[in-house]
């Protein structure tokens, strides 16, 4: 009996080298549609599919190899003798080869094209087919993807056959191709997010060198969407990012557009360890080197504005892992270059991830950004803050979103002067914030104060305002040594805890 091979691509690309190749090697080259007329021009002794099945293709191309004559030539088990009378009775040869790719669905879904035009990119028959041959991968060799061609080919010429591990590999493939393809859909789909099953498509961009640890395995996913920072960024010079430059870079990046103002953010394992507002980059970047010159050191800067050269020059005088900013002059990218591992990344994206997920053991936790700041100022002192305390104070609540609880920092002229996280009780940070601020005059806390210690810490060194979420049973108690101290105190009615 003649072996069969059945090819239907969206994507094109060599696809005559392989059936050529295969047509050498005896196979009957089986197609549809678009693909059977680029092999047919191509030179290929090629037979269309309907005239295997004796159905002509219909409802414009919708419907084309879902017939029992394709599926029954590709699930037959040879094994079994049952299987194969059923395809003799039937007249039904088998189908040895199935190389199919699918409808660009990713590719529509960087473009701007309308849901129904979305809709007629689901393919159908493409994942029907790779599903039908996967499963029946002992007798069956699957293809999705063009960049095999050549290992299909190596393999007959290596081994005249196709083994079992090969097949195996490519079931796989396929499957892995098709599950992400199925939860992209659904992702474009759901408009409300309340999923039974948790559909997410990522794909490999690359493998990182280690993971937090030089010990641990860790690679780049990206969204197949072509949406979320990471697929906008442009590295403009240095080193290959790393793992956690990448988790860095994408806290620091937050930050500073937190502001429409000109901001500067300096990060460092994951904390905001300096963060300003300026006139400009460069007022940004001095501010925030200002908050920390030590902790600044070997960490990451981020920018809400174009670099010039001076503050290229500034940040050359010590040493940073990266620097993004939407934006660069060309002579700062010629004073960066100096340094050739410095990371400098251009990115004019902004973050829009709708969710954050977070995997514990045998589960996955997704919840929604963090994206509000406040639910209203409610002034609970007699004394209250003058309006550029204010400021100081909604700046300052900015930067605790993105420090780990237990969270304060101190603010003072929109620069966080001094930063105490991931502390395990709120006094704790409290001194690690204030001991660093020096003169700093405002008090920021991402939860609310079960004690008046906070108060009385801060009115050591000099606090005038505080701002918090309020909401504890004992809130009097702060509010009373907020008015025995002379410092206001301002409640915005929402935690932000960062574990």
């Amino acid at each position: 009996m003649k072996r069969r091979a059945l090819i239907s691509v969206f994507d094109k690309s060599n696809v005559e080298k392989i059936a050529e190749y295969l047509e050498g090697r005896g196979y009957e080259i089986l197609s549809t549609g678009g693909t059977y007329r680029k092999l047919k021009e191509c030179g290929v002794n090629v037979t269309e599919v309907s005239e295997v099945t004796g159905s002509g293709e219909m409802l414009g191309g919708r419907v084309k190899s879902l017939h029992p004559v394709i599926h029954g030539g590709i699930l037959a088990n040879r094994a079994k003798a049952e299987d194969m009378s059923t395809l003799e009775e039937r007249e039904i040869a088998p189908i040895d080869i199935v190389i199919v790719n699918l409808y660009p669905f990713f590719a529509g879904l960087k473009e701007d094209k309308t849901f129904e035009e979305m809709v007629e990119l689901i393919d159908i028959g493409g994942p029907t087919m790779l599903r039908s041959a996967a499963k029946n991968f002992k007798d069956v060799l699957v293809v999705v993807d063009p960049q095999d061609y050549d290992n299909i080919i190596n393999e007959f010429e290596e081994k005249n056959e196709i083994s079992y591990e090969f097949k195996k590999e490519m079931a796989r493939k396929v499957f892995n191709v098709t599950s992400s393809y199925d939860a992209a859909i659904s992702e474009y789909m759901n408009e409300d997010g309340e999923e039974e099953y948790l559909s997410v498509s990522y794909k490999k961009e690359e493998n990182l060198r280690y993971g937090e640890n030089s010990h641990q395995d860790a690679a780049l996913y990206l969204r197949n969407d072509g949406k979320g920072v990471m697929n906008n960024i442009e590295i403009l010079g240095g080193k290959k990012l790393s793992y956690n430059n990448i988790k860095d870079l994408d806290i620091a990046w937050k930050v500073v557009w937190e502001f429409d103002e000109p901001a500067c953010c300096s990060l460092k394992h994951n904390t905001p360890c300096g963060a300003a507002i300026g006139e400009n980059s460069y007022d940004a970047y001095m501010k925030a080197y200002n908050c920390d010159p030590i902790s600044i050191f070997g960490g990451i800067i981020a920018f809400n504005r174009k670099v010039d050269k001076a503050t290229a020059e500034e940040i050359n005088k010590i040493f940073v892992e990266i620097v993004i900013a939407p934006d660069f002059e060309e002579d700062a990218l010629a004073e960066f270059s100096k340094k050739k591992n410095l990371r400098v990344l251009k990115c004019q994206y902004k973050p829009d991830d709708k969710y954050e997920y977070v995997s514990v053991d045998g589960a996955m936790l997704r919840q929604t950004r963090d994206e509000k700041l406040l639910e209203e100022l409610k002034y609970v002192t007699e004394n209250q803050p003058s309006e550029k305390e204010l400021e100081d104070m909604i700046f300052g609540m900015k930067i605790c979103k993105y420090v780990k609880s237990n969270a304060i920092v101190v603010v003072k002229d929109k620069m966080a002067k001094g930063v105490g996280a991931g502390q395990v009780n709120r006094i704790w940070a409290a001194c690690e914030a204030l001991d660093r601020a020096g003169d700093g005059a405002i008090l920021a806390s991402d939860a609310f104060f079960p004690f008046s210690d906070v108060v009385e810490k801060a009115g050591e060194y000099g606090i005038k305002g505080i701002i918090q979420p309020g909401g504890s049973i004992k809130d009097k108690l702060s509010i009373e040594k907020c008015e025995e101290l002379g410092i206001s105190m301002v409640f915005t009615g929402l935690r932000h805890f960062k574990h």
